[in-house]
């Protein structure tokens, strides 16, 4: 089985991801490995856990990584915690598995 493939899901309205988070890390990272019992992708902003800045950063991360725009990504669900739901529109799972797997670790 892929590597990220229990974190993506396909949804009606495009696809979500499952994200593990770490706040004010060193440097940014996403992917940044695959949280087994989370069943998470990780990622970690610079960004503190403040006032939403970690939400901006990590939405600015992942267009970033997918090469989409900030508008096509939101956090819908675990806004306030360290796992994070996050909704990507106009793609496929297969697209987003894809760029995973060539950048992950």
């Amino acid at each position: 089985m892929e590597p990220y493939a229990d974190a993506v899901v396909e949804t009606a309205h495009g696809v979500t991801i499952a994200l593990d988070v770490t706040a004010g890390a060193k440097r940014q990272s996403f992917p940044a490995g695959y949280n087994e019992w989370r069943k998470s992708v990780r990622c970690q902003v610079t960004a503190p856990a403040v006032g939403g800045k970690a939400n901006r950063a990590i939405i600015d991360l992942v267009a970033e990584t997918f090469g989409i725009p900030r508008a096509d990504v939101s956090i819908i669900a675990g806004h306030t915690s360290s796992s994070k739901i996050v909704a990507i529109a106009g793609t496929s799972r297969s697209e987003i598995l894809a760029i995973l797997s060539a950048s992950g670790a």
